[in-house]
């Protein structure tokens, strides 16, 4: 946990993330990152200076075999307050659109209704579980696949709706994550989507895999990339 703090804390501070007072929303997935950036923000919360409340929100996608019992109450056992809204999303992405490259509008579709849930408890600020992996996966997925040199933010206000989102754990490599969900046995759940590990996202993380094991330092190369071309520190 300690390791984790440092991380998330440092990211929190070098992006000025959080505000005294905000109201934090977490994206709560059931996947070991969202569990992993709770467990972070749950513990960051008792000492961090600037002084802030913490809710958990999931909006489920439908599949009658992901469960969250567990999560809610693993979120009671931190003092989490925990939302969850149920959709239909994978219906209409799979059934209704038949979508032959489902993961974005997904993805749209769950980050709009996260942020209407968060609006709705009083939360101005949401908080999402990208981490240093994902950083480097989406540069490269915007240079391959769109031609730009783009990644998201770490900090995003979204004018439209009044939501600040923040992603703490930019700098947390994803293998930490991992070794952390499975040594504090999170309560994670078992994603039923049929296009999980069958992804343009999931081709470029073996092929960072790949070149990191022959060009030693490649991931962080990109992730300082991305920092000097697509971030600006406050």
């Amino acid at each position: 946990m300690k390791k984790l703090l440092s991380y998330v804390r440092r990211a929190v501070e070098d992006y000025n993330m959080i505000q005294e007072g905000d109201h934090i929303a977490v994206g709560v997935s059931g996947g070991k990152d969202s569990l992993t950036l709770l467990c972070a923000l749950a513990a960051l919360r008792r000492f961090f200076p600037k002084k802030f409340t913490l809710s958990a929100l999931t909006v489920t996608m439908g599949y009658e075999d992901m469960e969250f019992d567990a999560v809610a109450q693993f979120c009671k056992s931190l003092d989490v307050d925990y939302h969850i809204q149920h959709t239909e999303i994978a219906r209409l992405i799979f059934d209704i659109r038949q979508e032959s490259n489902p993961c974005s509008l997904c993805a749209n579709l769950r980050r709009g209704a996260v942020n209407n849930m968060a609006l709705e408890i009083g939360a101005k600020t949401v908080a999402l579980g990208h981490h240093n992996d994902d950083v480097a996966e989406t540069f490269l997925l915007s240079l391959f696949y769109e031609g730009r040199v783009n990644c998201f933010e770490p900090v995003t206000y979204l004018d439209r709706k009044g939501v600040t989102a923040i992603r703490p754990m930019i700098y947390v490599p994803e293998y930490y994550i991992r070794a952390f969900s499975e040594r504090n046995s999170l309560p994670v759940v078992k994603n039923s989507c049929p296009a999980d590990g069958n992804t343009k996202r999931e081709y470029i993380k073996q092929l960072i895999a790949r070149e990191g094991r022959e060009n030693r330092g490649f991931k962080g190369r990109i992730f300082t990339a991305v920092q000097n071309s697509c971030w600006k520190k406050p």
